[in-house]
């Protein structure tokens, strides 16, 4: 869950969900539709974005490695790693990346995040400026993955803007930019300081270095 100075992560606090979440989730499922009733369609875009192979699959199922190639063109165009993109999508999947089940969560938690990347509003509408996606709304996180890697990718290139020319500790650059996708890039200057990161953190970037393999063979092909 990206947040522009602050995030939370981790699957345990997906284990026991509220009942009416649940409720709502499992009513939405059920009339066989991801659309939140009464919420205007997502807004059409030009972009990659858009494309079939972009939208959810029936039943909430979910892959990371199936967006690989959403990946491999938006961290080509943000000019970051496609390894790093796709490590933060599997760290990112700690919890149901289901349209519905988003909405229904977000009415019982406000500020949670949305999309397969986990991103809060403040940190899209802030990444999306001057952007090709700058018309596009927060709210279309959850049916448009292909829009949720787009700026997963340019929240990065924003990320890697802010780091020094050199920084304390053996941190490589792509897990520094991870630290501060998870944390904000105020943490993330705080850690190339050589601020030890606090367990939240610390456990995102022991999940990006087991991720780390699988990632480049997601994105090798």
């Amino acid at each position: 869950m990206v947040k522009a100075e602050r995030r939370r992560g981790g699957r345990a606090q997906w284990l026991v969900l509220p009942v009416a979440a649940l409720i709502g989730w499992g009513c939405v499922r059920a009339g066989g539709t991801h659309s939140e009733s009464g919420s205007p369609a997502p807004t059409p875009s030009a972009s990659a974005s858009s494309s079939a192979s972009a939208a959810p699959k029936p039943g909430g199922t979910y892959d990371p490695a199936d967006y690989a190639p959403q990946v491999r063109t938006y961290a080509k165009k943000a000019e970051v790693s496609a390894q790093l993109l796709m490590a933060i999508l599997y760290n990112e999947d700690y919890k149901p990346h289901d349209a519905a089940f988003e909405r229904s969560w977000q009415k019982y938690k406000p500020d949670a995040a949305f999309g397969i990347a986990n991103m809060h509003r403040a940190a899209f509408d802030e990444t999306k400026r001057g952007r090709d996606f700058a018309s596009r709304k927060w709210e279309e996180l959850p049916d448009d993955r292909g829009l949720a890697v787009e700026a997963a990718a340019w929240y990065l290139h924003d990320m890697s803007a802010q780091l020094p020319s050199h920084w304390a500790g053996s941190y490589t650059r792509d897990e520094l930019m991870a630290l501060g996708y998870n944390a904000g890039g105020g943490n993330m200057a705080a850690f190339a300081r050589g601020v030890k990161p606090g367990s939240q953190a610390a456990d995102y970037l022991s999940r990006l270095r087991g991720n780390w393999k699988k990632a480049g063979s997601a994105v090798a092909g």
